[in-house]
């Protein structure tokens, strides 16, 4: 049973403890949302994945055709409750074009550099403790439909590819992150995003996620993607996909995607897989009524490092 609630965590980082750190890989893939949840203080990890994308549009005179891959980093540091990240990705488009031959485009589509912070976390009822009363041991626990909460904040950079770059430069992202462990085995999610903040091309979006946990392996996923732009038609598409997880520190997914618009299809699919570097440790607080200069020395000295040779040391 506590295999089955860990896996929970697979999807979009979802936790039920009380701490950041988990004792399996929490990924973000293959949904497009996030949880306020960070990975935990001094873990290391790469969700990357490789996508296809086509659509029929007939509003648009070019209509590409895209393959691609992207890798997400994310790095825990200084608080449980704040986490690094940045996202890159690459991507070669088959350009249709009606008034002549058909070409490519290819570069760096997307480089986003942000931070998420846990601002509030939900604290539920263990039940398990209740002996006097099956009553209120079955009852269900209402704090659950209240979400634990956190903010984004990023930073959509300009080095990109000249077919992919932004003529107002850089721009800024802000996000509110919600989660909602409804039951010990499905986890509601709901993003509210502002992209593109300070460019023309501005635009809003919602993403809601319901991940349901089958087994102390498999996952699966579904999810609704929304977005607002000015002058434009809401563009909608619905998700579906499953993540197995291969080890504590490894998991495989896949998805698809598509939309329900009638004046044209859109079809998106992924696969991927997410790895971790954990080199989390517990902190461990020693009382001493008399302070040794000698061991402070060699504590100071043993902190010191590149970034490299900590992120590689191994791990007590």
């Amino acid at each position: 049973m506590r295999r089955v609630l860990l896996l929970v965590l697979l999807l979009s980082c979802y936790q039920i403890t009380f701490a950041q750190y988990t004792e399996i890989i929490n990924s973000k893939r293959p949904g497009f949302s996030e949880s306020p949840y960070s990975v935990g203080t001094d873990v290391y990890q790469f969700e990357t994945g490789l996508f296809y994308r086509d659509s029929d549009n007939p509003s648009l005179l070019a209509r590409p055709k895209s393959i691609g891959g992207e890798l997400f980093f994310r790095y825990g540091k200084f608080f449980e409750n704040l986490e690094l990240n940045a996202k890159i990705a690459y991507q070669n488009d088959e350009v249709k074009n009606p008034f002549g031959n058909n070409y490519n485009i290819y570069g760096i589509s997307e480089l986003t550099i942000g931070a998420k912070y846990l601002i509030y976390q939900q604290k539920y009822t263990d039940k398990s403790k209740e002996i006097r009363s099956w009553k209120r041991k079955m009852a269900y626990d209402k704090k659950r439909l209240i979400p634990s909460v956190g903010v984004y904040a990023g930073v959509n950079t300009n080095f990109l590819g000249k077919d992919f770059d932004d003529p107002d430069g850089i721009s800024f992202k802000g996000a509110i992150l919600l989660q909602n462990d409804l039951t010990d085995r499905l986890v509601v999610i709901t993003n509210l995003i502002a992209d593109n903040i300070t460019s023309k091309n501005n635009y809003y979006k919602y993403i809601i996620t319901a991940t349901y946990a089958m087994s102390s392996k498999w996952s699966i996923f579904v999810e609704n993607q929304t977005r607002y732009q000015k002058e434009h038609k809401p563009k909608i598409n619905n998700g579906l996909g499953l993540a197995y997880l291969y080890n504590k520190n490894l998991q495989l997914d896949a998805s698809v995607r598509t939309n329900f618009f009638a004046d044209y299809s859109f079809t998106y699919s992924a696969i991927g897989a997410s790895w971790r570097l954990d080199r989390h440790s517990d902190e461990v607080i020693r009382k001493s009524s008399v302070k040794n200069p000698l061991y402070s020395k060699k504590r100071k000295r043993k902190k010191r490092g590149s970034f490299f040779k900590r992120m590689f040391k191994k791990k007590h």
